[in-house]
């Protein structure tokens, strides 16, 4: 299986993203650069991943057969990394797997003015195909691999990407803002854990370190697993709320006072109201309190994956919106904007890749300046719930056929495969998927992954009980009566 652009970059496994093809890839990046720029460095961090090191080295070796300058900013969150090459106009490449299991890895390009979009893509992989026909360096053998004693020097450790992350929530946010809470930060292996206790702890927090971890863990903030840890670790500490990442630190995950996971696409919402966004833009699997709420003056819903939020809000700035934010389900948050504390005269720059730090600052400082713990600013939102299951094992082939096959006949196989566990459907929206509303407003979202052998069922319903019973029964139905019928 090649190689391919998902929602978040190139990304395969471990024994597909071989020297060689990180190699191909980067230099196929830079050559699209190239076309649209004239650059001189390209700035590259990484996870912690085990093979990271591998493919930054094939990442740094491209880039300097192309006669670019390697910026080395070591390991650092996503968020980092985008903010110091839009600070510096200068591309970047971020070597990250994000949540996906450590057998798999990705490649994440940056242009100087923020994430590559569908068109990108679609240059770079013509550049890509193109070199593939092309003499390449004698360094790889026939797996693709590096030969023995190969060696690339990515240059000295620059930090100043790491600094400027911290000083931009520290320099926004007004001193000590967070004095007085309790925090419990769940390390395990994220790239940023180490960033987000100076940064937490500058903001006033007491921080209580929890699980750290040497071996990678893929932490899904869509499809959270053992929350009995992360509750009990809360509980036992009476903490305000538990704080935490994916791999590359993109993505927050945030825990209540209670114990109880709050929803990326619920966080979402908090920090947009926070900010008094006039323009949110985010996928059609989030959740609908958000037009519920009549809190925004305009809601832009987008396909999933951060380009197609990121190519929604540039066309709120187009249209003069003044805080032009987005955030997807994972909770990463997004701004398309400069945005001015008043409170501080501070700006906050625009940073139109995924976040984890701003949406959990803005969450806990809600809660500070409110008054009123997180689970009771979420209480105020219209009761909307919502719930995500993973079926891991499941081929992209047959997750689109089975997308393709409620595209042509949407009212037959809803009532075929729906119809006796939640009613009849009265629309069937395919912006990305098949998300089926029913009758009595709740949804089932059927999506199959875009780079892994993976298939998502998203449910929403205005009870949350139902929410969560529902998505064990569409995850059952597709699992044991639709997947057999199509594979």
């Amino acid at each position: 299986m090649a190689l391919k652009f998902g929602t978040s970059g190139v990304r395969g496994l471990v024994t597909e993203m071989t020297g060689l093809e990180c190699y191909l890839y980067t230099k196929a990046f830079v050559k699209h650069l190239k076309s649209k720029t004239a650059p001189e460095a390209v700035s590259l961090a990484g996870d912690y991943r085990n093979s990271t090191p591998e493919i930054k080295k094939a990442v740094s070796l491209a880039l300097q057969d192309e006669g670019l300058k390697v910026d080395n900013c070591g390991d650092i969150p996503t968020g980092a990394l985008t903010l110091h090459g839009i600070t510096c106009k200068r591309a970047s490449i971020m070597v990250t797997g994000s949540h996906i299991p450590e057998d798999r890895n990705g490649i994440k390009f940056n242009m100087p003015w923020g994430e590559i979009l569908k068109e990108d893509e679609t240059s770079i992989t013509k550049f890509y195909k193109e070199l593939k026909n092309e003499r390449l360096p004698d360094i790889f053998n026939e797996n693709g691999g590096f030969k023995s004693g190969v060696s690339v020097d990515a240059g000295i450790l620059n930090r100043d990407a790491e600094e400027a992350y911290i000083c931009r929530y520290i320099d926004f946010f007004p001193h000590e803002c967070l004095k007085g809470l309790k925090i419990v930060l769940y390390e395990h292996s994220a790239v940023g854990r180490d960033i987000f206790i100076k940064m937490f702890t500058q903001l006033g927090a007491e921080i209580i370190r929890a699980g750290r971890s040497d071996k990678f863990i893929p932490l899904d903030t869509e499809a959270v697993r053992d929350t009995e840890s992360l509750s009990e670790w809360v509980l036992d500490n009476k903490a305000d709320a538990l704080i935490s990442t994916d791999g590359d630190s993109d993505r927050p995950l945030l825990v209540d006072e209670n114990g109880k996971v709050v929803r990326g696409d619920v966080l979402g919402i908090i920090v947009s109201d926070f900010l008094e966004a006039d323009s949110v833009s985010t996928p059609v699997s989030c959740n609908t309190a958000l037009e519920k709420c009549n809190r925004f003056k305009n809601i832009s819903r987008t396909k999933i994956g951060s380009p197609y939020v990121i190519a929604s809000m540039n066309n709120a700035v187009k249209e003069g919106y003044k805080t032009v934010v987005g955030y997807e389900a994972n909770g990463g948050f997004l701004t398309g904007t400069d945005i001015i504390n008043p409170d501080t005269g501070k700006p906050l720059k625009a940073l139109p890749t995924r976040d984890a730090a701003l949406p959990l600052i803005a969450a806990l400082l809600s809660s500070v300046n409110t008054k009123k713990t997180v689970s009771e600013i979420i209480g105020e939102l219209p009761p909307r719930y919502t719930g995500s299951g993973l079926i891991r094992g499941f081929s992209n082939e047959t997750g689109r056929k089975i997308v393709n096959a409620f595209m042509e006949k949407s009212r037959e196989l809803t009532v075929k495969y729906f119809k006796s566990a939640f009613g009849s459907a009265e629309t069937v929206d395919f912006t990305d998927g098949a998300r089926i509303t029913f009758s009595n407003s709740d949804v089932v979202h059927l999506r199959p992954s875009g780079n892994a052998p993976e298939f998502r069922c998203y449910t929403e319903s205005s009870v949350e009980s139902r929410a969560e019973k529902n998505n064990a029964a569409a995850i059952s139905i597709v699992s044991n009566t639709i997947r057999p019928d199509f594979e």
